[in-house]
């Protein structure tokens, strides 16, 4: 019953409008990066368990286009998130009105429905080892729930970085 569950999440997630957005130096050769590291610093807007997740998702992912991740790079990965919170357009109106032959009186309000939404915007930078400069990035945003399980996060992260990483390296 759990696998249902979660392949209906990853089917909700990859049935939204959001895009991947890619920018990279087209004077580089791609060939000549092999080996990778990440930042220090790697996952700001992250917590330190989702930049666990991150960092051995996009091993995990480097790993089966021939990228080794070693000491000393020949490019470094950095991972930074950026959540922004969405206007929930989904609410109850309550209304109280009153009128008269002379004069009238009103008051109404929203109550929101559904639980908070955010919008996450998920950022990998590959930068060159050996000037410090960006060579590639790739973005997406998605509208996430602010409250997810764990499993259901990894699911997430790993969809996220499957659909950013499918253009690297650019053709």
């Amino acid at each position: 019953m759990k696998a249902v569950k979660y392949f209906f999440l990853v089917l909700l997630m990859s049935c939204g409008t959001s895009k991947v957005i890619y920018d990279y130096d087209d004077k580089i050769d791609f060939s000549q990066f092999k080996t990778f590291h990440f930042f220090e610093d790697v996952g700001n807007g992250l917590n330190e368990f989702d930049v666990k997740r991150a960092t051995a998702i996009l091993e995990n992912e480097l790993s089966k286009l021939d990228l080794t991740k070693v000491e000393k790079p020949d490019f470094f990965i950095n991972i930074k998130a950026v959540i922004t919170e969405v206007q929930n357009n989904n609410t109850i109106g309550i209304g109280i009105g009153s009128g008269g032959r002379n004069g009238g009186f009103g008051i109404s309000g929203g109550i929101p429905i559904g639980g908070k939404k955010l919008n996450e915007k998920i950022i990998i930078e590959f930068v060159n080892a050996k000037n410090n400069e960006l060579f590639w990035e790739g973005s997406l945003v998605t509208t996430i729930k602010e409250k997810r399980k764990p499993a259901e996060r990894e699911l997430y992260l790993k969809d996220v970085i499957q659909k950013i990483l499918a253009k690297y390296p650019p053709k």
